[in-house]
């Protein structure tokens, strides 16, 4: 943050001359004209208005002060490097628009305009400064330890131009132990300023801040900045929206602090995503702000009253911030809102997170991360080439991969390079799982509520295709929702027979490895060990076919190698393996479900059958002939060889 000294008084004629010198509000006879047409140098004031040309490659080598009445234009497209080794320290290398100045930045999202140094090391330069005439807590002409820059007045309608399309990187340059330069500094900053796309990336300190004013801003992207990614002080109460914020290393401070009174500023549709834990929001003193649509992913602490001020000043979808809430609601800003950020700069496209629109190929030889939700829409399609890995961070229910209805996934591993996704260290419960959403018919009827995530599923499309899924490896799933729900390994929900499921790999989750909620579809080499709960689980009148299953329990905790619930759909279960080292209940049929099932092997389990409810045994057809007891000895078929199934064993 940069600290602003209100100076009271002056008893030096050569202090108080230093001071109109390098200020926002001083006349300067002396000043040296940048002239455009022949200098691609920027430093010093500019004195008359001046439009920069896209075509040339400036160097901005010291400070450069747009002048009171002046304005600076910057056209789409325009590239400003700031240039560490031009003999000047990194303090002295920023672009200042001085009250009563107004600055023009045209960029558009294919051509952005650039803001960066030369070396590309965080903290080379001071990054972009505007001081307006708004109001203040720090009163009227307030001075700041900015090169004694003047700023504030009375006038919270202040222009002091337009910004559209604008990256800066590295900037943050440390003026003192105390104090250091922002990205974007902005100092009483009236509303007529127009703020828009604003990308930060990289900065040895802030993001933006606001110094009081009354400005607001849409679209603004943070990425690793080492501080805070928006600050604001001095009773600002503008308004940001669309507020995307990205931590993957460490040592940043939050996503948002405040300080000093509380001017009850707006926060909308806030979505801020660490991979590396901290605080996402932090409020000094009595600051405070009104907050809708806030979205947090792997913060160990969502909000912290510094100072102990009032949870009251602080209102988070209409009620008092609360501590112990984790604010782990789904991305309310797609960070494709900044695609033109991805396409002109290096920002971090591996971390899955929030919702697909569209179509998109994963590149196998990259790391992702799935980060939080990751939501594949309806009518959006999601290719996971063969090979690639993703790391599902260990954030409970807060992370999963999810296909809508309507959605498509292609999951196209190979014998040879299975995909997988796993938390790194492979827990029970470490992430949700996989879960997809069909349009096949279920006993729930047409659009039932799925239990995770409220998702829509079911209708009349047996023959539903959600795309395909060969030769995935799961490891760490079933995080618990509540004592009654949990995720799978993966789950169907009405999934129709047009979707192809086959090899598929669950170790290690907290719950089921395969549920079908209903539907249709088909599924075949599938390989569990050791979930804790049920390794093959069916309901709601699902009649697909099981083929080649081999599930091993060699740990204690399971529950049974199959579960069968509700009505009776008759599904096909052929080749079916099970062994077990820790004894239990292999085939467990609840209320009136049932199957049948050829060429059964099943080792070492205390129970084989278990009808739960009572239900009629001869739902149960073993090798073409219902069961008459629970104890008929027909269970002791081929085993299913997986000599060959070498791909289950990949891991990230």
């Amino acid at each position: 943050m940069i600290k602003n000294l209100r100076k009271l008084a002056v008893t030096s004629i050569a202090a108080l001359s230093l001071i109109f010198a390098t200020s926002c509000g001083s006349d300067d006879d002396g000043t040296t004209t940048v002239d455009p047409a022949s200098k691609e140098e920027l430093k010093g004031n500019l004195t008359e208005d001046l439009t920069l040309d896209a075509t040339i490659a400036y160097k901005l080598t010291g400070t450069y002060t747009v002048k009171s009445g002046n304005k600076l234009t910057i056209p789409a497209g325009t590239v400003i490097t700031a240039n560490s080794d031009a003999g000047s320290s990194a303090t002295n290398i920023f672009i200042v628009i001085e009250q009563g100045a107004e600055i023009e930045i045209n960029g558009t999202a294919s051509l952005p305009v650039i803001m960066k140094s030369s070396d590309e090391k965080a903290g080379d330069w001071g990054g972009l400064v505007i001081c307006g005439e708004a109001t203040t807590t720090e009163g009227i002409d307030a001075i700041a330890e900015v090169g004694g820059l003047i700023y504030g007045g009375t006038n919270d309608a202040d222009n002091s131009g337009k910004i559209n399309y604008l990256i800066i990187k590295h900037a943050g340059a440390q003026i003192n132990a105390e104090s250091q330069f922002n990205g974007l500094t902005l100092y009483s900053v009236g509303s007529g300023t127009s703020i828009s796309n604003v990308a930060i990336l990289d900065g040895k300190d802030d993001g933006v801040e606001f110094f009081g004013g009354t400005v607001s801003a849409t679209n603004l992207y943070f990425e690793n900045n080492d501080d805070d990614s928006v600050d604001w002080t001095e009773g600002w109460n503008g308004t940001i929206t669309n507020t995307y914020v990205l931590h993957t290393i460490e040592g940043f401070s939050t996503a948002i602090e405040a300080d000093g009174e509380n001017k009850n500023p707006k926060v909308v549709n806030f979505t801020a995503v660490s991979t590396t834990g901290g605080t996402a929001l932090q409020f000094k003193k009595e600051s405070g702000a009104t907050i809708t649509g806030l979205s947090l992913t792997g913060y160990d602490t969502s909000v912290d009253f510094k100072d102990d001020g009032a949870a009251s000043n602080v209102k988070i979808e209409g009620e008092d911030a609360n501590s112990d809430l984790n604010y782990t609601n789904p991305a309310t800003v797609d960070v494709t809102l900044f695609d033109w950020v991805k396409s002109n700069q290096s920002i971090d496209a591996t971390l899955l997170q929030g919702t697909l629109e569209g179509e998109l190929t994963l590149d196998a030889s990259k790391s992702y991360v799935l980060n939080s939700s990751y939501i594949v829409q309806n009518g959006a399609k999601l290719i996971i080439p063969a090979g690639t890995k993703i790391t599902a961070r260990a954030g409970g229910t807060g992370v999963y991969l999810a296909v809508l209805k309507g959605g498509t996934i292609e999951i196209n591993g190979t014998a040879a390079e299975p995909v997988v996704i796993a938390s790194a260290e492979g827990k029970p419960s470490d992430w949700g799982g996989l879960v997809i959403c069909g349009d096949a018919t279920t006993t729930e009827g047409v659009d039932a509520v799925a239990e995770i995530g409220g998702f829509i599923y079911g209708g009349n499309n047996d023959a539903d295709s959600s795309g395909k899924v060969s030769y995935l490896v799961l490891r760490g799933t079933g995080a618990q929702i509540n004592s009654e729900s949990q995720y799978n390994g993966l789950s169907l929900y009405a999934v129709g027979s047009g979707t192809t499921i086959e090899n598929i790999a669950v170790y290690d989750g907290a719950d089921d490895g395969v549920e079908f909620f209903g539907g249709t579809v088909d599924a075949s080499n599938i390989y569990i060990e050791n979930t804790q709960d049920d390794a093959i689980d069916w309901t709601e009148g699902w009649n697909g076919t099981l083929t080649n299953t081999y599930v091993s329990h060699t740990e204690t905790g399971f529950s049974t190698a199959v579960e069968a619930d509700g009505t009776n759909g008759n599904p096909t279960i052929a080749n079916f393996t099970a062994i077990s080292t820790q004894g239990g209940t292999a085939l467990q049929f609840k209320k009136q479900s049932g199957a049948t099932m050829t060429n059964v092997f099943l080792t070492d389990y205390t129970t084989n059958v278990d009808m739960k409810d009572d239900g009629p045994v001869t739902n149960v057809i073993v090798n073409g002939t219902p069961l008459t007891t629970v104890t008929d000895n027909v269970f002791n078929g081929t085993a299913v060889d997986i000599l060959g199934w070498t791909w289950r064993n990949a891991s990230l």
